[in-house]
């Protein structure tokens, strides 16, 4: 088989444990789903580590970019993503280089190179994508990391693994439900992350305004009924119940949390 796996190294290899790990879809979601553990890490709490699924030939594109070739489009967003790592001093930075349809035929392959990483590095807490998310590979990437995760002896799992919003919010959970993330602290730093990916941002997609927008309103809109806490924060979506055996169907733990959604709101009409 393949070795798609190619690894970057800003620090020349890893130092410490690595308490925290993100599998991300694409070049620069990382910089948006996984900024708690990128502060955690900054703070000295372990070593960071992200992991980018998928190859880049699909990114949208315009600008300057908009001529540009898969193959050119490949290139420059590897180049972008190590940038991005940089400035988030990451311990590594991991490329699978999968085209976006295997990951989304579920193919074994996706399957194994997760399993190489994580049984390498044994991270504590994983970030990846909500299985509500619109993207349909980021939803694809999610599915895969859970079912590599449950193949892995139970010494070898995550203590956590939170799924984030990144193409879809996750506000109409339940806050009970939620898991929320504090991430005042990392605003400039999230800025000069997604500025970093220009093909994206100078090509028509401004992640960096999008991004910081959505958490300061979540800042100010997670309670109704006291001042404001913090300045900006990210939902996620606690999927470890679905790696520790305690849920077993992907579909019903989905399935769920949006009947309590429904459930939610009927409850407050009165008719």
């Amino acid at each position: 088989m393949q070795d798609h796996t190619m690894i970057y190294h800003p620090k020349k290899g890893i130092k410490g444990k690595v308490r925290f790990l993100a599998i991300a879809a694409h070049h620069d979601d990382i910089e948006i789903m996984a900024t708690d553990g990128i502060l955690r890490s900054l703070q000295g709490e372990g070593a960071f580590v992200g992991v980018v699924v998928t190859d880049g030939g699909g990114s949208a594109r315009d600008g300057k970019f908009r001529n540009y070739t898969d193959e050119m489009m490949k290139q420059v967003r590897i180049k972008e993503q190590k940038r991005a790592a940089d400035l988030g001093k990451y311990q590594d930075i991991v490329f699978l280089n999968f085209p976006s349809e295997k990951v989304k035929a579920s193919d074994a392959s996706v399957r194994m190179a997760m399993k190489r990483v994580i049984t390498r590095l044994q991270p504590e807490f994983i970030y990846t994508h909500n299985l509500c998310d619109k993207h349909p590979t980021h939803v694809a990437v999610a599915h895969q990391l859970i079912q590599t995760i449950n193949a892995l002896p139970a010494d070898a799992k995550p203590k956590a693994l939170y799924g984030v919003e990144v193409w879809r919010d996750l506000d109409w959970m339940s806050d009970d439900e939620k898991v929320v993330f504090d991430v005042s602290k990392g605003k400039r730093l999230t800025q000069r992350q997604l500025l970093a990916h220009q093909s994206q941002v100078a090509g028509g997609k401004r992640y960096d305004l999008a991004t910081i927008g959505r958490r300061s309103a979540h800042a100010t809109y997670h309670a109704s009924h006291s001042v404001d806490q913090s300045s900006q924060l990210i939902y996620a979506m606690d999927l470890t119940p679905l790696i520790d055996g305690r849920e077993k169907s992907i579909r019903a733990f989905v399935q769920a949390k949006m009947e309590r959604f429904v459930q939610d709101v009927l409850n407050q009409i009165n008719e």
